[in-house]
């Protein structure tokens, strides 16, 4: 059986990037002009790629934060800001390469209350962006997924790597973004 409190977060950082920011966070203005300078410096690196099309990542970026606002408040989430600092549920060596093997920061599940945490299977740009919605589980329903499951949480994230890459984390409250860096 899988324990939850085994489980830990991921954040994956380019190395031109300070860890555990987010673009969505800063006044419109000040958002295009980082990302137009960060994807001028890193025309090769396909983190950036979204910065150098912002007129369009921008505003789904935008709806996708709202939506998942929303719809963790109706899970009885208590978010302390409207955009979170996006993590993954044990790691993925597709997003360490997707970030060129940048800064990592690994937080224990255990250590951040369930008010302040949601999840999302694959990511949620692109699911909304594919799908037109998003499906948002809490920190309690993760567990009982887990809970029925019968195989080592190697062999859960394994299943989650062929469905949808990995399973996305939105923490939404900075106070627990500061361990095990």
């Amino acid at each position: 059986m899988i324990n939850i409190d085994d489980l830990y977060i991921v954040n994956y950082c380019h190395p031109n990037c300070v860890p555990l920011r987010n673009i969505m966070r800063l006044p419109k203005d000040e958002a295009y002009a980082l990302a137009h300078e960060m994807a001028e410096k890193n025309k090769e690196t396909t983190a950036f790629y979204r910065f150098a099309d912002f007129e369009n990542y921008y505003p789904l970026r935008l709806k996708t934060d709202k939506i998942l606002y929303d719809t963790f408040i109706s899970l009885g989430g208590k978010p302390q800001t409207e955009h979170p600092l996006s993590f993954v549920l044990q790691g993925s060596e597709y997003l360490d390469h997707w970030f060129d093997c940048g800064s990592v920061t690994r937080i224990p599940l255990k250590s951040i209350p369930s008010e302040f945490i949601s999840f999302t299977y694959g990511d949620s740009v692109s699911t909304l962006k594919r799908t037109g919605k998003i499906h948002m589980i809490t920190k309690e329903m993760l567990a009982e997924d887990l809970k029925g499951y019968e195989g080592t949480i190697d062999d859960y994230m394994k299943e989650i790597k062929e469905k949808c890459h990995y399973i996305e984390v939105q923490l939404w409250n900075d106070d627990y973004a500061v361990l095990n860096k």
